[in-house]
């Protein structure tokens, strides 16, 4: 029996569950708290996390951090009144990847729900790290999304090889006033994450 017991503790034991990040914080994904988040490992990882799997066009790849600062623009013509609290929200509103990478949606679907699950759980974190509420209002949520999905069919269209009619095919054809004078960036990922960091810097200030 003895044996036996020995043989189930081994198979028992959890794998390793948490990151080491450069700033030297161990993150637990599992039960990940916001005093183990630091502004400087999210723009670190999302600076060199590419987008559409690297399937885009040009030198460099299209990151996440880059994506991230086109929809906080983006959210701020979609809602120009709003407090510096939820521009921030959009600025951070694909941090987690920084940790769990950026999973195109098909993936995501094959995964299931564990997936959303850990996401939400870091997405958590990482609002109330930086003041924010671990849940967004959902009228917030609402127009972080449209602006994500308006950034979505501006680099399917400019970077990722879409022609205008598939991408409004699933992302919905935006409204050309939202758009009007923005176009996709291909940077060297140090510059994106200098000017992540001093955006996040620039909209914690104001809150």
């Amino acid at each position: 029996m003895r044996g036996a017991a020995h043989h189930t503790g081994v198979m028992m034991k959890q794998p390793r569950a948490w990151q080491r990040m450069l700033s030297g914080r161990r993150l637990d994904l599992l039960d990940p708290t916001p005093m183990d988040i630091e502004i400087e490992d999210i723009a670190h990882g999302l600076a060199f996390v590419a987008r559409w799997n690297g399937q885009t066009r040009g030198d460099h790849a299209y990151s996440v951090a880059e994506h991230s600062l086109l929809v906080e623009t983006l959210f701020g013509r979609i809602a120009p009144g709003a407090p510096a609290k939820w521009r921030l929200a959009a600025l951070l509103h694909d941090a987690p990847e920084y940790v769990i990478g950026d999973m195109i949606s098909p993936v995501k679907a094959a995964i299931g729900p564990g997936y959303g699950a850990l996401d939400d759980r870091l997405m958590a974190a990482i609002h109330l790290r930086f003041g924010l509420p671990a849940t967004l209002p959902v009228a917030i949520k609402r127009q972080i999304k449209k602006a994500d999905r308006i950034s979505a069919w501006l680099e399917a269209t400019q970077i990722a090889g879409f022609s205008q009619t598939e991408a409004t095919r699933f992302f919905g054809r935006p409204d050309g006033a939202l758009t009007a004078g923005l176009s996709i960036m291909l940077r060297p990922a140090p510059l994106v994450r200098a000017d992540y960091t001093a955006r996040h810097d620039e909209l914690l200030a104001e809150i």
